[in-house]
This record gives structure tokens, sequence and C-alpha cells, in this order.
């Protein structure tokens, strides 16, 4: 497409009456990438999200999805752009995972030809298409909701705690299936509290705190500007354990107290900038040194550095149980 932006918000504040919930927030979405929204309960994500699908309006700024207004009822294009994937799926317990999909493939006016071909992406196979969801775990729910968000190929998913009751095996698939819509040229938002499982597909993370972007950028933007230190943990012969540490003093943070373990295990903090010298350090000690493990900051890390471990005092948001 000529213009690869999907979404623009641009100085968007919500506020329900002296409650500020969201406050100017810029954000930009192109065709291809993969963004990660994380905050606490609270911070704001559930409410970008109600903007993005035009449930509710910005008290100040502009929502714009493929260049429309989303609240606009004739902004058709906007919204067949959009797939949704709430955090808390509900649906008509008495019909089947098929019949509920195909419910939904009429009222987005979609052939239902596609159904089954769509449950068996997600990992629902034609058996359990075929069982009432009253039957279904929380699992089989959460696939069931991906495969409507999926409904249209739409170019925007917006998926709330995608993997809320998925076993790894089924977190991996659901991954793989977020890479192939980015290479496809869509674009994908992820709301998660899942940071070290979600940050190898991020393309680029924007940390909430009580409504307001206090982070955004790549993985690899945010470990810099953040400069948290690396986690370092060196194996030395027990003989030379004070050798060691006198040669390395220079380069060590603590971690609490000195942390030597019985098992002559030297665990410290490194600063980033200092890598290299202590890897010549640590060369330098010959056979003194059994192993060495260098580990950065994850991304759970970065978002507890640029978050307040505070409980936000306005209630958690709720997101409309029947998916759209």
């Amino acid at each position: 497409m000529a213009n690869s932006e999907l979404l623009s918000l641009s100085n968007v504040s919500k506020c329900y009456g002296q409650d500020r919930v969201l406050k100017q927030i810029d954000l930009t979405v192109q065709a291809g990438e993969c963004v990660v929204l994380a905050g606490h309960n609270g911070a704001g994500k559930t409410t970008l999200l109600k903007l993005i699908l035009g449930l509710i309006k910005p008290t100040t700024g502009k929502v714009s999805v493929r260049g429309q207004n989303p609240t606009n009822k004739n902004s058709i294009k906007a919204k067949r752009s959009l797939g949704y994937l709430p955090e808390r799926v509900s649906f008509y317990e008495s019909m089947t995972g098929l019949e509920t999909l195909q419910f939904y493939s009429k009222l987005k006016s979609e052939p239902i030809d596609r159904c089954i071909d769509l449950l068996e992406t997600v990992g629902l196979e034609s058996s359990a298409a075929k069982r009432t969801v009253s039957t279904y775990s929380k699992g089989m729910k959460q696939r069931l909701g991906l495969a409507q968000a999926l409904l249209g190929d739409p170019d925007l998913l917006l998926l709330d705690e995608p993997t809320s009751g998925l076993d790894p095996t089924l977190r991996r698939q659901f991954y793989d299936i977020i890479e192939q819509k980015c290479r496809m040229g869509k674009a994908v938002i992820v709301c998660s509290h899942s940071l070290v499982e979600i940050e190898a597909q991020a393309d680029r993370v924007i940390i909430l705190n009580s409504g307001s972007t206090v982070a955004s950028g790549s993985v690899q933007e945010l470990y810099q500007q953040s400069n948290l230190p690396l986690s370092v943990q060196i194996s030395v012969q027990p003989s030379c354990t004070q050798r060691v540490e006198q040669t390395l003093s220079d380069l060590i943070i603590p971690i609490q107290k000195s942390a030597v373990t019985e098992n002559s295990i030297i665990e410290f903090s490194c600063n980033p900038e200092q890598k290299m010298e202590l890897i010549r350090q640590v060369a330098s000690l010959g056979d003194a040194i059994e192993d060495i493990q260098i580990k950065p900051p994850r991304l759970d890390d970065v978002y507890l550095h640029y978050t307040v471990s505070e409980t936000p005092s306005r209630p958690v948001e709720t997101t409309p149980g029947i998916p759209l």
C-alpha cells in the first residue's frame, strides 16, 4: 500500500469526570509491525484499545485507523480493518465452536466456508469444532476468540492478554501466527504482562504508567535507554576466590552483600559499558576461572525500571465480554 501507516493517535487524552485515564498519547503503527503495550492493571491499556476500536471517543486528540475516525458510523474501511481479542472472551455456551465462528462470519459479511480452516489454524481440530462451547476449556475458548479476531484477515489485530490459558505449545503456535501476519504486512498490537515470552516478537514496546507513555522503542533501544546492569556469574577455583575478587573489584557492582556461594561461584552486576573490560580481566585470570555467564537485563527488568510499583487508585479496566 502506498501509505503504510495503519493507525495514528495524536495527543490523545481520555477523562472520566475528574479521572484522567490517558494523557497526551502519541502513537503510530505501520504495516508489518508488532507493537507491545505494557503497563500495570489500570495503566490505560484497555482504554487505549477501546479508543482504537471506536467504542469510546477521546476527550482530546485524534484517533485515525486507515485514515478514518473509528467512532464514525460510516467509517467502514476502519472497522473492517480491525480484529479484536479481549482479555476475557465469552461466547454462547449452547453453540458449537463452528457455529460460533459462522455466526461471527455472517455478522462481518465474510464467507462461512473458511471457518473450518481458520479453526484448524488456531489449533481447534474438526472434532473440537463440533463440540459445544460449554465443553471448552479456557484455552480452547481463547483459541476460538483468536479465530474470531482473524475473521476477514484484518490489517490491524488488537490482542489483549491473548495467551492466557494456553499451554507452551499453543503459545508457540500463537506467536507463529503473529509473525506470519506481520510478514504479510498486517500489524499487531498486543497487551501483555508476559513480557519475557513476547519480547522476541516485539518490533516496538510502549510502556504505560498511570495513563502516560513513560518509555517507547525497540527492545534494544529500551535496554540502551535504561542502562541497566548486566548480571554476571563466575565459577572459580576454590583457592582463587580472593584473587578473582581483587582483580575484578573495580568492575563489580555488589548484589546486596558480596555474593560468594559455597560452590565458589561469584555473583555480581556490571555496567554494560564495562562488559568487554570484564571479559579481558577474566581472561587474564587463566585457570582460576572455570566458567562465566553474562546475562543482559530482560524486558520485565526494563519494565520495572520505568514503572512505579504503586497500586492505582482507580478501578481496574474491564472489557466487554462478547468479542466484536
